[in-house]
């Protein structure tokens, strides 16, 4: 212990940079463990209200910025699809898992038509997937995304929203 302090002074004095951040690492470390530990086991549905954001109507389960949940490895939300939502384009990489309804995917211009029970699997491309869904029903389509983050922050987390939905309008400014 004493050896690591001299070496420490000795680092000081021949000007190395202290760091002053080493300890954020450890505090988000320890962070994550107690929201394993200790998070949120159980989300109720009922409890998260459906939220209108330029690229839909969504109700958002797990986000990694999200604090108290048990693991924020995933973003998790459904989109309800009433006509169209927006259109953007992303790196791909996730999965769609579609809850009630019937509509349509449109990926890089081409169409997949999709219904209860089955999954919309974007895929990972260089420069990003273009894409935007249309619900095909008398009622409004919903579905369920899952996002790993790791491996969505490891390809290039980047967002270009394309067109909003049109239920969207920008909040006034001021």
């Amino acid at each position: 212990m004493v050896e690591k302090e001299i070496q420490r002074e000795k680092e000081v004095e021949a000007g190395v940079p202290v760091d002053p951040d080493y300890n954020t690492p450890i505090r988000i470390a320890k962070e994550q463990t107690d929201n394993a530990r200790y998070g949120k086991k159980l989300i109720k549905g009922k409890s998260i209200p459906f939220l209108l954001s330029r690229m839909a109507i969504h109700r958002v389960y797990s986000r990694d910025w999200i604090k108290g949940l048990t693991n924020t490895n995933w973003n998790i939300f459904i989109h309800e699809v009433r006509s169209q939502s927006g259109k953007h384009v992303h790196q791909g990489g996730l999965t769609l898992f579609v809850i009630k309804g019937k509509g349509y995917t449109v990926v890089d211009g081409r169409r997949f038509d999709w219904g209860a029970g089955d999954l919309i699997c974007l895929p990972v491309k260089q420069g990003g997937v273009e894409h935007q869904h249309f619900n095909a029903d008398n009622k409004p389509s919903r579905w369920l995304a899952f996002i790993y983050n790791p491996y969505h922050k490891m390809i290039g987390r980047q967002y270009n929203q394309k067109e909003a939905n049109p239920y969207w309008k920008e909040p006034p400014q001021g």
